[in-house]
């Protein structure tokens, strides 16, 4: 591998440098210092990987790596993006390593590279953008562009900005404008870097009667502009949007143009709707951005190229207000920005880019198409045709005409909070299921919480194919229906929980779920802390419990830092799904916890009790036989001598202690019947719980879907008595006749039933003559 990259490379400086490195390595691991001169120059205070002569380069590599990647169990998401760099994406990484040896080289080398690669780079990015006769800045972070654009304007209109400074500005302060749809924090970024007070950003709101509700208000910010001049202000700057931040929607550029023609501001664009223009048909609506002062592109996410910086395209005609401002630089290591992209342009080729976006362009269209078929999702696209961004999301109106066949119904107060809180999680789903889709969770105003899919920022860089897209589409399609049952059934567990006592319901919009419970104890303790800790026992028990059901549900604690606690959150629920057996299940549960926790803690108390009197009791039966059989016969010789002359009968007389009865007890009637009592048995502790049939396979908490629809509380008991009356009529299997035939039929008494109960009762009664005649018949066999 050395000598095929020492082949390749022309430069004898960089051969020289690879020849060496060995050699450099190993000098560093040598350390020939003495013992004596490294303790008398380190320092205490010197960091550890600092110490000594230095780490060699494989270790160095390895904590970079366990940086990188962490901790295996960790869910890396990260790494995804790192798997599909691509070659592309390598030729960005070179141009890094590349601009640092460039660097070194002498400066009229290093003028003539660096010129040639950022007029190259800016006349490229110029023709694919449709942007003639611009020019190019080079920055990381995408706010900077604009900022050294706001610096540029400031310049151009006050013409002694260099030297008066901000004095120009006090007796007419500049205002910039920008959308309501604008980017989060940006106006206030602006303003800090530039030193400008908040007065000087306009927020212009979005339409709100025609048009896009995500699209500028054009009427009202000519009255804006209007008002500010009027008040002696200088309208400065306006910030329009090819494809907003949130839903991908572009602004009237073509009327804001002729707006700012008319003030004489400047008009500067940024989304990423701009990657379409080197598209070879582009929409009107974005082709009138090729006609603004400045716009800002972010090639690293749309054609899935690492660590490359932003690019802001202006046009002006002063080279010297574009350094004033800091848009151009005489450094030439700063212009070596541009070097990655250099690099990747040419490596992917025109054919290369415009596919990369053309099929960005397609994925968001085979996604819209999927989502016209789909039922109770609406979307909040700009255009049905043609929307590199969709935005979509649940709606429970459809979903309650779908369901009810009717009309829509009306939606309570809390309709919207629950609305966002089943479509975060339905976002949620989404991205885990298909990793590769890049969907993500963005808050709107109007719409509220949506899902939104932009592959043009997402798709160069996780891989998206089509299949990736089919796949989100079905996913969503099976996530539909659990949606809608959970909002109907929501109502449904509210109302159940509300019929049972030792259950309290919780509310919480912001759960996606069924909904909340907590058990209450049906014991009253004075104590707060202590019903709070056993209330966090009983919690927790009745959690593992009902994991350990076979159920499709999910049972959890909620939310680690919630405002209630010791609460029970039960997630997403099917159609089939008997809301009133899992409310008796989850009272009967708790109540069984809190009556075993209730008889441990009487338990612990009788035995503490019991053997207290089994100590007194003890203590009485040796006073007893001291008193029986004197003093004399308890010295250790005397005593041995007069047993031996004349004995003693003297029985033993222990103690048992009954937990049952929590009673100390005599051990004489084991002693004399030479076996032990077993006493009465204590009756099993009873639940409340509903033994229902289930069918083979069938899971807890699940009915017929068949009967989901029409099937109440009272029928569903009917059913079960059916199902118990159909089981007494089925005859004794053949093995079972012998034991039948040997045991006595027990009285109708002791049985708890009456004759004639019920029609189970009536087969009962029917069959006791028969076993009752053969017992009389064959008296023998009982023996």
């Amino acid at each position: 591998m050395d000598t095929s990259f020492q082949q390749i490379m022309v430069d004898p400086t960089l051969a020289e440098m690879g020849k060496n490195l060995n050699e450099a390595m190993r000098i560093l691991e040598d350390g020939h210092r003495e013992s004596e001169e490294q303790q008398r120059h380190s320092r205490k205070d010197i960091p550890g990987p600092l110490q000594g002569s230095g780490q060699d380069v494989a270790h160095i590599l390895q904590v970079v790596q366990n940086l990188m990647h962490g901790d295996e169990n960790e869910d890396s998401q990260s790494h995804r993006r790192m798997q599909n760099v691509g070659e592309q994406g390598h030729m960005a990484l070179l141009g890094h390593s590349l601009a640092a040896y460039i660097s070194v080289l002498d400066k009229e080398r290093l003028r003539k590279l660096t010129t040639r690669i950022l007029s190259d780079t800016t006349l490229w990015l110029c023709r694919l953008f449709r942007y003639e006769n611009g020019s190019a800045y080079y920055h990381e972070d995408d706010r900077e562009g604009l900022l050294k654009v706001c610096r540029l304007v400031i310049h151009s209109r006050f013409d002694d900005y260099s030297t008066e400074g901000f004095n120009m500005l006090y007796n007419k302060q500049p205002v910039i404008y920008q959308s309501a749809a604008c980017r989060s924090g940006l106006g206030q970024h602006l303003c800090n870097q530039l030193g400008l007070p908040l007065s000087s950003l306009c927020t212009v709101p979005c339409n709100t009667m025609f048009g896009s509700q995500h699209q500028m208000d054009v009427a009202l910010l000519d009255r804006l502009i209007k008002d500010n001049v009027d008040s002696g202000k200088l309208p400065l700057l306006l910030i329009a949007n090819a494809g907003t931040p949130a839903a991908g929607h572009t602004d009237k550029l073509g009327r804001l143009k002729e707006l700012c023609a008319q003030y004489s501001m400047w008009l500067h664009v940024e989304g990423v709707n701009l990657a379409t223009l080197a598209l070879p048909y582009v929409k009107s609506s974005v082709m009138a951005a090729t006609q603004c002062d400045s716009m800002t592109l972010t090639l690293g996410p749309w054609l899935g190229l690492p660590a490359v910086p932003a690019v802001t395209l202006y046009r002006h005609e002063d080279p010297a207000l574009s350094l004033a401002a800091g848009l151009t630089s005489i450094q030439p290591v700063e212009k070596l920005r541009a070097l990655p992209l250099w690099l990747s342009l040419q490596y992917l080729g025109h054919d290369g880019i415009v596919e990369r976006i053309r099929h960005a362009s397609q994925l968001s269209q085979r996604l819209l198409d999927h989502l016209t078929k789909q039922t109770s999702i609406t979307t909040a696209v700009e255009d049905d045709l043609n929307s590199p961004v969709v935005v979509f999301r649940f709606s429970q109106t459809d979903a309650n005409s779908a369901q009810s066949g009717g009309p829509l119904e009306t939606l309570p107060s809390n309709e919207r909070e629950i609305q966002d809180t089943l479509n975060r999680w339905l976002g949620e789903q989404l991205a885990l299921l298909v990793p590769a889709s890049g969907v993500d969770i963005v808050d709107l105003e109007d719409e509220g919480s949506c899902v939104r899919f932009s592959p043009l920022m997402t798709a160069a860089v996780l891989g998206t194919k089509d299949e990736d897209v089919d796949m989100l589409a079905e996913r969503l399609q099976e996530k539909i229906p659990v949606l809608i049952s959970t909002l109907r059934l929501r109502e449904e567990f509210r109302e159940e929980v509300h019929c049972i006592a030792a259950l309290t319901y919780i509310e919480d919009l912001s759960w996606p779920g069924l909904g909340t419970v907590r058990y209450e104890l049906s014991s009253e303790e004075p104590d707060e802390n202590k019903r709070q800790a056993e209330l966090e026992k009983i919690s927790s028990m009745l959690l593992k419990k009902l994991k350990e059901l076979d159920s499709d549900l999910t049972f959890s604690t909620g939310p680690e830092f919630g405002p209630e606690k010791n609460c029970l959150y039960i997630g997403m629920a099917t159609e089939d799904l008997d809301v009133a057996e899992l409310v008796e299940m989850i009272a009967a549960i708790g109540r069984e916890i809190e009556e075993n926790s209730r008889l441990l803690e009487n338990m612990t108390e009788v035995v503490r009790k019991g053997i207290l009197e089994a100590e007194l009791q003890l203590q009485k039966a040796t006073e007893e036989k001291l008193l029986e059989e004197g003093v004399l016969r308890q010295l250790p010789v005397v005593g041995s001598v007069l047993n031996w002359f004349s004995p003693v009968q003297s029985l033993v007389k222990g103690r048992t202690f009954n937990l049952a009865a929590g009673s100390v007890d005599s051990t004489e009637p084991t002693y004399s019947m030479k076996a032990q009592s077993t006493g009465e048995t204590p009756p099993p502790t009873p639940t409340s719980a509903r033994t229902k049939h289930r069918l083979p396979g069938q899971k807890l908490f699940r009915r017929s879907l068949a009967s989901s629809d029409c099937v109440s509380e009272t029928s569903s008991v009917g059913q079960v008595e059916e199902l118990e009356k159909e089981e007494l009529r089925e005859p004794a299997p053949e093995g079972r006749e012998a034991d039948v035939q040997k045991e006595p039929e027990p009285e109708p008494e002791q049985r708890g039933e009456t004759p004639g109960e019920g029609e189970g009762g009536e087969q009962e009664g029917k069959r006791e003559p028969e076993v009752e005649g053969r017992e009389t018949e064959h008296p023998d066999s009982l023996r």
